[in-house]
């Protein structure tokens, strides 16, 4: 007899009346004296599995048991899905440790974070914490299909480089065979080479920042979203793509990952098209006249960022702002003026915390030369 193919739980709803072979963990596990319930979760979701409590005693199931079930598709319309699976047979695929501090449908807030780091796998089972990665899997999904849309190539760059793209000295050292070389601060440089002979680039990798530091805003290692892109007027035709990117990302979580975000955010994520563009000049002039701040001069704090993001969300019904024209000095070399003194670079705050950075860059070969 040829073995059951397996079905994921999600396809197994056009199947009633048909033997079906499903494979997962125990999500949840009830025991009475004639029938058992078990919840089975694979990675597409979960199913109701039914079997008679004697011919289940033997295999001594436990919650987090990754298990292959076998048996028939009935509906039923009490359970969650509509259909329930009788069982035919278990196959404990591996067990459980005896004790475990949590299991992967328990409520893991109260749970330390050190806890649910050493037990990393088990702590993805549970939707608090899997819910994370997988609307970040959205984002990047979504984040690459905006931008292959409009024209734009992926590339990938390296990760080990011989020196800083940011004109500091914030670099982790590392031993490259018998020369010292250092992790990548940023791929600006091979943004800019990729510009050269694509016009539209993007990229998503690792990047790392030897800075130390005491706040959540601030991180030796992350995963950046980097586009670049030729033939621009200023930098507000990179501000308007980034409009569009967002709202696009914003609109597919919002339909994709509905249930999910509302276990985080009590609103849909919101468009971007209309958030206010201000300069720096105007923002440290609006913080002065509603707060009455005059201790802001060449950079804003999280508290001023908090501040601008009220005062837009009153203004215009996005609690997000971009501020256009930092100070030159502060920004890095390769930024293209905008005045005198002022930087045509730009940040994105939004919900109270700078989410992404850009600006129109030097593109004449005598300029950079000048710098340089």
């Amino acid at each position: 007899m040829a073995a059951i193919r397996r079905s994921f739980v999600s396809g197994v709803r056009q199947r009633v009346g048909q033997e079906v072979c499903v494979r997962g963990w125990i999500f949840r596990l009830r025991v009475l004296a004639r029938t058992t319930f078990i919840i089975l979760k694979d990675c597409t979701g979960t199913i109701q599995c039914v079997g008679g409590t004697p011919d289940l005693h033997t295999q001594h199931l436990k919650l987090d048991d990754a298990v292959e079930i076998i048996g028939t598709i009935r509906e039923e319309s009490r359970a969650v899905n509509g259909i329930e699976l009788d069982i035919t047979a278990v196959h404990v695929l591996n067990r459980t440790a005896q004790i475990l501090p949590f299991h992967s449908s328990s409520d893991v807030a109260s749970v330390g974070s050190d806890i649910l780091l050493d037990y990393r796998p088990l702590a993805l089972r549970s939707e608090r914490v899997g819910d994370i990665f997988r609307i970040q899997a959205g984002i990047l999904r979504y984040f690459r299909e905006f931008l292959t849309a409009n024209h734009f190539t992926e590339i990938i760059s390296s990760k080990i480089v011989s020196g800083g793209t940011e004109g500091g000295t914030n670099l982790f050292a590392i031993r490259y065979f018998e020369r010292v070389a250092y992790l990548a601060q940023s791929p600006q440089f091979y943004k800019e080479h990729g510009v050269a002979g694509f016009e539209r680039v993007f990229e998503t990798g690792h990047v790392y920042r030897a800075e130390p530091h005491a706040t959540s805003r601030h991180l030796t290692e992350y995963y950046s979203l980097d586009l670049e892109m030729g033939f621009i007027d200023g930098p507000e035709d990179v501000i308007q793509l980034e409009r569009e990117l967002l709202s696009y990302i914003f609109e597919r979580l919002n339909t994709d990952y509905k249930e999910t975000l509302a276990k985080f955010r009590t609103s849909p994520l919101p468009s971007v098209m209309n958030v206010p563009i201000w300069t720096f000049d105007e923002c440290l002039d609006r913080m002065r006249l509603k707060f009455g701040r005059n201790d802001l001069v060449d950079d804003l704090d999280p508290e001023g960022e908090r501040q601008l993001c009220r005062m837009a969300e009153e203004e215009c019904g996005v609690s997000a702002v971009f501020v256009l024209g930092f100070p030159l000095a502060a920004r890095p070399f390769y930024t293209h003026p905008r005045t005198e003194t002022r930087a045509a670079g730009f940040d994105l705050l939004y919900e109270g915390l700078e989410i992404t950075t850009g600006g129109q860059r030097l593109h004449l070969r005598q300029d950079l030369a000048g710098i340089v």
